[in-house]
């Protein structure tokens, strides 16, 4: 394959120079020698990436291309397509890391000649993982297929060999799943997480199914199975499962691609557990062609009620006793057309509890998501006449899904899980938790939402909570008072006279480091978006796994957002400092010889700096932050900005804390006042 065959649009350049997307149409514009694009649209052009390389080693705006990137770009341009690739990428890395030394032999070959070897060489890996069967997941492409593919597949085991295989598809993974954000619904890490111990999949040698299982992230979450069982309507889905569970276990791996519902791919099988994200509101589930099916056990779904018929083909799949989690949508709980089920499912003991997420949990992000979690009743085994009912409401975010605190749920979920799971009940949490007896849900409406039936908590903590609220919002009333501005004074000069620099030519002359955020992995804290603009401490975590290391804030280093934030920016103090910087956040590291940090920050502010610094896109506004200006000032008079400007953070940091200790205590008084603990 030439060099030039691999293919790069205007958001790959920018991410290879870790700059924004209007830098390069800045580039296009003002640079003459700017490579020419050879594919794409105009009005998305792709350009070749080894032209794109030497350019920007040229202009030094970039040293070398990772070999992450690389390899990236050379997966997205391969003509099969990205999937594609990756399945073969995949394929070659569990053939690395079983098999090295044979990878070795083969690597000395030529491109021709590896075409021809590589075949026979991964069955010899594919078939002792998936077995030797007609529906396996992973094929092996001949060897016509492979010729184009065969820099790639070098590439990638290069990489492994630096940071392992498992490490290389995860990344690359992570990557295509990211590009592509509408064609996937994606089960976050921590809800798998939180549903594999409700399941008690974190017993050894356990058999799990997912019979929706979409990338693999559910049976990904089990620490010790002994085998994992995994349907997935796309072929390509189910590929990448397998592979992907193949490198992060040596667990017995079945994966198939196929419809589910209509063609289940193990009817005999008899798992330990179930984990299970279904698709939701499905109406071509296959209600027509299903009516008579033997797993409908507990009624007959309707048309509407597709949820319903997952959760019976998971219990139809579990031995006596074996537990099933799935992710449900709300109304499943409530709507009337599935009553009939969930009266039976309550009569009969296979529906033990039902956990309210908060919003933000998993997509879709906006709806409050709730975890069923089922047993199969085993024969002479006496069930609790009790459902389990969580509420985690209280946990939602306010900036975003990113502020969630998984923690938090995970512990209060399992605290109210694993006693009642011992004794078939457990003790009541006021507007958390609670045991509640089937009979009393066996009405009309069988309606099994947990807000419905906890009893609420006590109004913002009480009377005496109120009351330290209320004390605090005086005491930072006064604070505000102390904290505003003195009347203002006209200034000396008139506007827009004094010499100004870019940001992009301090850069450039090293007075400051510019920095992208949102490609890190791994635990610790992240300083979000939503943070920088609420002007609160940081509150997401970032994803775990192998992967890119995250850019660590320092203190003194100034966060600008880049996405339609309006005029934001802000220094970082010692108490964030060492979080690393979230999606859609530049960082700029002055030089304290150079700059002064809160000068800096104080005219990044400014209405027009951002104006002239924005382009706009159909939904949204993004600031080049080289563009943004400031004035030549020497150091001693930056510090005298900087401490006007330091005191005008101060001064908002109190308006914000005013607004929300406001709220607390309007919400508080209307919930006392109407429930009673507070007195008239």
């Amino acid at each position: 394959m030439p060099e030039n065959a691999a293919e790069v649009t205007a958001a790959g350049i920018a991410r290879l120079a870790g700059v924004g997307r209007a830098a390069v149409s800045n580039w296009r514009r003002r640079h003459a020698d700017f490579p020419q694009p050879v594919g794409g649209t105009e009005t998305s052009p792709s350009f070749a990436l080894g032209e794109i390389e030497r350019w920007l080693r040229d202009q030094g705006k970039i040293a070398e291309v990772p070999p992450r990137e690389r390899i990236w770009q050379q997966l997205t341009a391969d003509p099969a397509g990205a999937a594609t690739a990756l399945v073969r990428v995949g394929s070659v890395l569990l053939l690395v890391r079983e098999r090295p030394a044979r990878w070795r032999e083969l690597a000395t070959a030529s491109d021709a000649r590896l075409t021809e070897l590589l075949p026979p060489a991964l069955e010899e890996v594919l078939v002792p993982r998936f077995a030797e069967a007609a529906g396996r997941a992973v094929h092996t492409p001949p060897p016509p297929e492979l010729l184009a593919s065969v820099p790639l597949l070098r590439g990638a085991a290069e990489l492994a060999a630096e940071t392992g295989a498992r490490a290389t598809f995860e990344f690359l993974l992570g990557r295509y799943l990211d590009a592509n954000p509408r064609q996937y619904t994606l089960t976050p890490p921590e809800a798998a997480a939180l549903m594999a111990a409700l399941a008690g999949a974190s017993a050894e040698g356990v058999t799990v199914l997912d019979p929706a299982s979409g990338t693999g992230t559910l049976l990904h979450a089990v620490p010790h199975p002994a085998a994992l069982y995994a349907q997935e309507a796309s072929p390509e889905l189910a590929a990448l499962t397998a592979l992907r569970l193949a490198l992060h276990t040596d667990a017995d791996i079945r994966a198939r691609a196929g419809d589910t519902l209509r063609a289940d791919a193990f009817p005999d099988l008899a798992a330990d557990a179930v984990l299970c994200h279904p698709p939701f509101n499905e109406r071509n589930w296959g209600h027509d062609e299903l009516a008579y099916d033997p797993r409908w056990e507990y009624g007959f779904p309707a048309r509407t009620e597709s949820e319903l018929a997952w959760v019976q083909h998971a219990l139809a799949r579990l031995r006596p006793g074996g537990t099933a989690v799935l992710l449900m949508p709300p109304a499943a709980a409530s709507r009337r057309s599935g009553r009939r089920v969930r009266a039976d499912l309550l009569r009969r003991g296979a529906l033990r509890a039902v956990v309210a997420l908060p919003a933000g949990a998993a997509p879709p992000y906006g709806v409050p998501l709730h975890i069923w979690v089922l047993r199969k009743p085993a024969s002479g085994e006496r069930t609790s006449p009790e459902l389990l009912l969580v509420d985690t409401a209280e946990l939602s975010p306010r900036g975003g899904r990113e502020g969630l605190d998984w923690g938090a749920v995970q512990t209060g979920v399992l605290d109210a899980w694993r006693p009642f799971d011992r004794d078939g009940t457990t003790g009541e949490r006021p507007g958390v938790s609670r045991a509640l007896p089937v009979i009393e849900l066996l009405d009309d409406d069988v309606d099994l939402a947990p807000a419905r039936h906890l009893p609420p908590p006590a109004a913002g903590g009480g009377a005496a909570e109120l009351a330290e609220v209320r004390e605090r919002l005086a005491d930072t009333l006064r604070l505000t008072v102390e904290l505003t501005p003195p009347p203002v004074r006209p200034g000396p000069s008139e506007p827009g006279r004094r010499p100004g620099v870019t940001v992009g030519e301090l850069a450039r002359a090293g007075a400051l480091e510019l920095r992208a955020g949102g490609t890190g992995t791994g635990p610790g804290r992240v300083l979000t978006e939503q943070d920088v603009l609420g002007g609160t401490g940081p509150s997401g975590t970032l994803p775990e796994g192998p992967g890119e290391e995250p850019v660590l804030v320092r203190a003194g280093d100034v966060i600008v957002p880049v996405l339609g934030g309006g005029s934001v920016a802000r220094v970082v103090d010692a108490a964030t400092a060492g979080a690393a910087l979230g999606r859609n956040l530049q960082l700029l590291r002055p030089d304290p010889a150079e700059l002064d940090p809160w000068f800096l920050a104080g005219f990044l502010r400014g209405t027009a700096n951002n104006r002239q610094a924005s382009s706009y896109a159909s939904t949204a506004t993004r600031l080049d932050v080289r563009r943004l200006q400031l004035p030549r000032l020497p150091l001693a008079d930056q510090r005298r900005y900087g401490e006007q400007f330091r005191a005008l953070a101060a001064f908002e940091d109190a308006l914000r804390r005013v607004g929300r200790l406001g709220e607390t205590m309007v919400r508080g008084m209307y919930d006392g006042l109407t429930d009673g603990t507070v007195a008239t």
